[in-house]
């Protein structure tokens, strides 16, 4: 230990003697920690934390999926069948989720409301804050309006009140009495404010609906906890054997359904998984390649230290003494550095968490807990053993006598520092290559994305979510009376142009549905087309500048008592209708009239086509129906203006509140930032990535300038025999550089083939572009041998203005 000590002390002065030094090694292991540490937080919190539920790893989703292998809502009989037949779940539990109106005073706040059977909370083995949870009485038809109320709104909006159980609050209009407090943290799913129990055995949209019968339209997730000692193996099968059984018994409905059994931790990181795991190898490949450049420096400093070395090997210090004075001072440089990296890291995770897309799994619990702070230790030491054990191995093997002789300088010793210096260098040019390649296909990809063309315009669109519910609204007139009203004075308002509204906004999940053609032979219900399902108000194409094609648009005579009418995009008429004029023709959603016959909708136009899901996506089959015949209660305004959008908002608010002061009026944001919105987590994605590749750039532009420079000051001597003999500027300069660009078309040349192999992990984020794009493996390409030539030809040129005759006498 006390010899640990005095290495240490040594060490101190040893690195205090050359401060820019240390203080260059210092700021590029900081950088490199610093960058790995804050990813890895995202990646501890997001893959490695368990969830925060007792028994978690019990805790599975049950997915329904198409035959596409794309995930659909869950049926409420499916649901049922699978809680009667399954022997592998001790609690098997349903979730409706939808917003609701929370009446406070005289406003009204829109929440997040979720409807669960009965034994929910028994899955996460949650237990009430204060109050009780439901109980299975809960959920039979015909029980009491109850509500558990989540401990973040019940410290927000009531103050922690002790005596809120028991106390009404109304949601919707409805009186419900609060029976328990959910505990603090807890908001599955995702930020849930308040959870009621179904009308009867499971949810289901409506007291009208008899979950027995409901096979054909899903609207559920279902959540299980695993018997102790089963596998989720074992529950996969059992539910696979479950769900060919139901497409025996119900081919009409489930013919197209199947199951998926994943932990719940995979249902909630889905595919953010990959994208991580993405990132943190990027930033790894930056870690390394700052100790790469931390292992020249220390190669270069080694250099200047032989004599130091030699003499103390000279004066009886073994080799393996040598060396454990060099791997000491480098731990203190890497220490030195993860401490400064763990200040970044910090940093950067404030930033990080602000870039990521609001719906990003577990968003809000990233933070640096002990496993980050073991990570970043872990890190320094290793890469303090990494960059210093090259240096320490390559100094501890020097010729003591013939490093002592003056004439010694520069001997073989240099010639295998120089090797090691040079494979360090192409080490670094080729992971900088896989990192730009990666950054350069995701920045096209991003470019590509930005120029789709959404179908609509965004620009000078404010959009809002209106909610009336209430006494007031019982029928579906009362809805659109509101609707229209609002509109109405909404365009009285100075600076608006059109107004209209639509059930879900573009770029926004919403839902789906079969039809039949009419004269068409009759299939089987799972085998019905369909299509995204929207309605809305008569000028809602016109307030969002949607081209109809061919037909017309919606008017004010398509009310319920005219004929039904529907509108499709171009997308559903060339998959539908490829070789036919579609207006005039009928088409059914599957609803039929009190006397058993079915309701058609005639189509009376073709809209253009509207990115209605992602950017990424090809324009889905879309259909539309008049809000006068198809009326939602919650629906999104959406107001062109000739002005600022979000100058005339608190005008829109004030127009809302005077026709229904209790109407919630939420999601006020311009079209423009719902179309950003779509691609947050590209721009994510190419923003780490991007600032990972630049900084790798950084380093091995620095690395390559620093190898060059030190190359030509011990070759100074020879450059001076070489000009004293008659050789011009121009030769030396392009034999340094030609040397030097021997090595970093190596690094391209390794580069590029792991480029080749590695990119295809980024083929699921990429958008309109090859990930063999070729113009950016050249553009990359021309951008390093341009860098490269700049940081070769500084020192080169510096080479070149040595005097002869001072060369001559370096020795």
């Amino acid at each position: 230990m006390n010899t640990l000590f005095k290495d240490i002390r040594y060490g101190v002065r040893s690195l205090l003697k050359h401060p820019g030094f240390t203080a260059l090694v210092v700021i590029t292991l900081a950088v490199g920690i610093g960058a790995s540490s804050a990813i890895f937080s995202i990646v501890n919190t997001v893959l490695l934390r368990p969830l925060p539920y007792a028994q978690a790893e019990r805790i599975v989703a049950i997915q329904e999926l198409n035959r596409e292998d794309k995930r659909v809502q869950v049926t409420p009989a499916d649901f049922l069948d699978w809680r009667a037949q399954n022997t592998v779940f001790e609690q098997l539990a349903a979730i409706l989720t939808r917003p609701a109106n929370l009446a406070l005073a005289d406003q009204a706040e829109r929440i997040d409301l979720a409807m669960t059977s009965a034994n929910f909370f028994s899955v996460f083995g949650a237990q009430p804050e204060r109050g009780r949870f439901f109980v299975p009485a809960d959920e039979q038809a015909g029980h009491a309006p109850i509500v558990v109320v989540s401990h973040e709104l019940w410290q927000r909006r009531y103050g922690g009140d002790a005596s809120l159980v028991g106390k009404p609050i109304t949601l919707d209009g409805v009186s419900y009495t609060v029976v328990g407090i959910a505990p603090a943290g807890f908001q599955y799913p995702d930020k849930s404010d308040v959870w009621i129990p179904p009308f009867r055995l499971a949810p289901t949209l409506n007291e009208r609906m008899d979950p027995t019968q409901v096979r054909g339209f899903g609207m559920l997730a279902a959540v299980a906890l695993l018997k102790p000692g089963v596998t989720l193996t074992r529950a996969k099968s059992e539910m696979e054997t479950i769900t060919a059984r139901l497409r025996q018994q119900y081919p009409d409905t489930n013919n197209r359904r199947f199951s998926r059994v994943v932990s719940l931790h995979t249902h909630l990181v889905g595919e953010t998984g990959p994208m991580l795991l993405m990132l943190f190898g990027a930033v790894t490949f930056v870690l390394l390649i700052a100790c790469a450049n931390v292992a020249n420096l220390l190669l270069a400093s080694a250099a200047t230290r032989q004599k130091e070395m030699a003499i103390r090997t000279a004066l009886g210090a073994s080799r393996l003494r040598v060396m454990r004075q060099l791997l000491t001072e480098s731990m203190m440089l890497a220490l030195t550095g993860g401490v400064l990296g763990l200040l970044l890291a910090l940093w950067g995770v404030a930033l990080i968490t602000k870039l990521l897309p609001q719906d990003f799994p577990r968003l809000d619990e990233i933070n640096p807990d002990w496993r980050v702070l073991a990570f970043t230790l872990a890190a320094s030491v290793l890469t303090g053993i990494f960059f210093g054990l090259a240096p320490a191995l390559q100094i501890s093997k020097t010729d003591v006598q013939e490093t002592l002789k003056e004439s010694g300088r520069g001997a073989s010793s240099s010639r295998r520092h120089n090797r090691l210096r040079n494979l360090l260098i192409v080490g670094e040019v080729a992971l900088s290559v896989v990192l730009l390649v990666g950054a350069g296909l995701l920045f096209r990809s991003f470019l590509q994305l930005q120029a789709v063309n959404t179908g609509f315009t965004s620009q000078q669109v404010l959009t809002l979510q209106l909610s009336p519910a209430g006494s007031n609204y019982r029928r579906d007139a009362d809805y659109m009376a509101f609707y229209s009203q609002t509109m109405q004075r909404i365009s009285a308002i100075p600076g608006v142009a059109a107004v209209g509204a639509i059930n879900t906004l573009p770029l926004e999940k919403g839902p789906t549905a079969g039809f039949r053609i009419e004269g068409r032979p009759p299939l089987t219900i799972d085998k019905w087309p369909g299509g995204n399902y929207r309605t809305v108000s008569t000028d809602y194409f016109r307030a969002m500048n949607i081209p109809i094609v061919q037909g017309r648009t919606f008017n004010e005579r398509d009310t319920e008592t005219a004929p039904l009418v529907i509108i499709i995009n171009q997308a559903l008429a060339n998959r539908d209708f490829p070789n036919d004029n579609p207006v005039g023709k009928r088409i059914n959603l599957g609803n039929t009239d009190p006397k058993g016959q079915p309701v058609w909708w005639e189509i009376v136009g073709v809209a253009a086509n509207v990115r209605s899901l992602e950017l990424r996506e090809e324009a889905m089959p879309e259909f539309y129906l008049s809000a006068l015949q198809d009326t939602f209660r919650n629906m999104f305004v959406v107001v062109r203006t000739s002005v600022e959008p979000t100058s005339v908002a608190a005008s829109v608010r004030r127009a809302a509140a005077e026709v229904d002061k209790s109407a919630a009026v939420s999601d006020v944001k311009t079209m423009e930032h719902i179309v950003n919105e779509a691609v947050t987590e590209p721009r994510f994605n190419l923003f780490l990535l991007g600032l990972f590749s630049a900084i790798a750039l950084l380093l091995s532009a620095a690395g390559i300038y620093g190898v060059t420079a030190y190359s030509v000051t011990q070759r100074t001597h020879e450059f001076g025999i070489r000009m004293a003999l008659g050789a011009q500027v121009g030769d030396v300069l392009t034999m340094i550089i030609r040397q030097g660009m021997l090595l970093i078309s190596a690094g391209i040349a390794i580069g590029l083939l792991a480029s080749f192999a590695l990119t295809r992990l980024l083929r699921t984020m990429l958008f309109g572009v090859s990930v063999t794009d070729p113009l950016t493996f050249v553009a990359i390409t021309l951008l390093l041998t341009v860098v490269a030539l700049l940081a070769c030809y500084i020192p080169a040129r510096r080479a070149t203005k040595v005097d002869p005759l001072v060369a001559l006498r370096y020795e």
